[in-house]
């Protein structure tokens, strides 16, 4: 879950919480690193489930509406959604850098 207040940013990704105050503690460089350790035990294509969970517990309606508006690049076999770990992570990075923009230029802005 990733939600932004007026006064810092929460990221709470399979159970490690992140607090960043706006503008006095940027994202860390190597975010791609820290998300790749933190999903390090999922395979490198996971199903919605999997998917859920490494998206901070989300319901499995609002995995497949990310997917339906192909916000995360994923593929089908069958009727069942696999989705490349490395693009969940490219998603968090965005949704991170997105975040981090928004709160330095407008401190009243809140994201859900």
């Amino acid at each position: 879950m990733l939600t932004a207040h007026r006064a810092h940013i929460h990221i709470h990704l399979k159970g490690v919480h992140c607090y960043m105050l706006e503008q006095s503690v940027p994202l860390p460089e190597d975010t791609k690193h820290l998300l790749t350790s933190m999903f390090q035990q999922y395979p490198d294509v996971v199903n919605i489930p999997q998917l859920c969970e490494m998206l901070g517990g989300i319901s499995s309606k609002s995995a497949y509406k990310l997917l339906q508006a192909n916000r995360i690049p994923h593929f089908k076999i069958g009727r069942a959604y696999k989705i490349p770990k490395n693009q969940i992570i490219a998603y968090l990075q965005s949704l991170m850098h997105s975040q981090q923009l928004d709160t330095t230029t407008n401190f009243n802005t809140l994201t859900h």
